[in-house]
């Protein structure tokens, strides 16, 4: 690298939102370098989830011909948790496995290689085993490159932030200040190989069909939530812990793993399975209320970086919402260049537009997602109630008649400590965040 570069945009991290960035730039005619500080994207990226593709529509079309796919999901499950019970709600559809398909599984390197070299072939100049150590900036303070720890700088009219969920850049520019313990959660899974006929007898699936499974329970006391899901091959397992938790319970999340592998509703889908890998990344929990400031001067923020993730119990998405804001960026960036004006005030135009579109609306509509997921209620005291109900329910004690769904529910309620206004409220709160 020459001591100096210049291109129209920096885009720091090949990951989904850096990726879409740099295409979405490079289509609109723009010369950008993604910057990826491991040896090719993906190396360091961990996903323990599904990947849906509809905002890709517009940037590769016809995607779903050439992506990395290991399974289209075709089953999808949530399923509360005990210490020996289980109680599911299964979901199964062929619509979703076949186009335009609704979401599939994929391995991080293979994809996130696959959609940097889009970019690639877009025009877009892609720069390996690099890290953006810090931000340029110009005698008025704009930012207007990046430093790096190779031998010379990357100047540019606008950088974009795709530097993950520890974004030294945001921090260094001031605009992330939410970085307390509180507002973030552990992943951790271990993928085990299994054969592909074998995977596809347990989980009830032919051919390239795939299953997803999220878990409330089963973390051993800790706040979070858990997952299963089918790739080809082999199986992912694992959970989204609270970070303060796990600061302060003395449970390892590798035992968390163990005993949801050892439980008796999950122990026979996952037997015999080799553990091929064991991966853990931090994930920004708090939502909209987290998110930092997403610009400042010659600096856009997105992804990761942004807090933009739905991760909270239920969900595990972040990939779509990266790439949503990588292209809102891209868009605002494209537009900034052209007018010469990479101030502060015309970048607020990408917040504008993350206001009007689906990415901010969802964050704005479960902003208390996480809490109301992660409140002790939600977490120990209603899969408890809810799987005793059903044992109950589907408990024969002839000659004692039946006993309707209100007389059981009546004692629990009582035992596990949930009165009228507890339902009152967290039926409130579950209607604005889902309803």
């Amino acid at each position: 690298m020459s001591s100096e570069v210049s291109f129209d945009v920096v885009v720091v991290g090949a990951g989904p939102a850096g990726s879409a960035a740099a295409l979405r730039l490079a289509q609109a005619g723009r010369s950008v370098c993604l910057l990826e500080r491991g040896p090719f994207p993906g190396s360091k990226n961990v996903y323990g989830g599904v990947i849906y593709g509809r905002i890709l529509d517009d940037l590769v079309p016809n995607w779903w011909e050439e992506v990395p796919v290991q399974r289209w999901i075709t089953r999808r499950g949530t399923m509360l948790l005990t210490e020996h019970q289980s109680l599911c709600i299964d979901y199964r559809t062929t619509t979703w496995g076949k186009p335009p398909y609704n979401g599939f599984t994929s391995f991080r390197p293979d994809f996130d290689q696959w959609f940097a070299n889009k970019a690639v072939e877009a025009g877009a100049t892609l720069i390996t085993s690099t890290t953006a150590t810090g931000l340029l900036r110009n005698d008025r303070g704009v930012v207007c490159g990046v430093r790096t720890d190779r031998d010379g700088d990357l100047t540019a009219s606008v950088v974009i932030a795709c530097d993950g969920v520890n974004s030294f850049l945001a921090k260094e520019a001031g605009l992330y200040t939410h970085t307390g313990k509180e507002n973030f959660t552990l992943g951790v899974k271990e993928v085990l190989s299994l054969p592909r006929d074998v995977i596809e007898e347990r989980f009830g699936i032919r051919g390239d069909e795939g299953a997803d499974f999220e878990i409330v329970g089963g973390t051993q006391g800790l706040r979070g939530g858990a997952f299963i899901y089918t790739n080809r091959d082999t199986i992912s397992i694992g959970a989204v812990l609270s970070l303060e938790d796990l600061s302060t319970k003395g449970i390892r999340p590798e035992d968390v793993i163990a005993g949801l592998k050892s439980h008796p509703s999950l122990a026979a889908l996952v037997a015999g399975g080799e553990v091929k890998e064991y991966a853990a990344h931090l994930i920004p929990e708090g939502g909209y209320d987290m998110m930092p400031t997403l610009f400042t001067d010659g600096l856009l923020i997105a992804g990761d970086a942004a807090a933009m993730c739905l991760a909270a119990g239920l969900w595990l998405e972040g990939v779509n919402y990266a790439m949503g804001s990588g292209m809102a960026a891209a868009d605002t960036a494209t537009k900034a260049i052209a007018a010469n004006n990479t101030s502060a005030e015309f970048l607020r135009a990408y917040k504008t537009s993350l206001d009007a579109s689906w990415v901010l609306q969802d964050h704005k509509k479960v902003r208390r997602a996480a809490h109301f997921l992660l409140s002790e209620r939600v977490q120990d005291r209603y899969p408890q109630l809810a799987c005793d109900m059903f044992e109950q329910l589907y408990t024969v004690e002839n000659p004692q008649r039946k006993r309707g769904a209100l007389k059981i529910l009546r004692p629990l309620r009582k035992k596990y400590g949930i009165g009228f206004r507890d339902l009152a409220k967290d039926g409130r709160d579950a209607g604005s965040i889902f309803g």
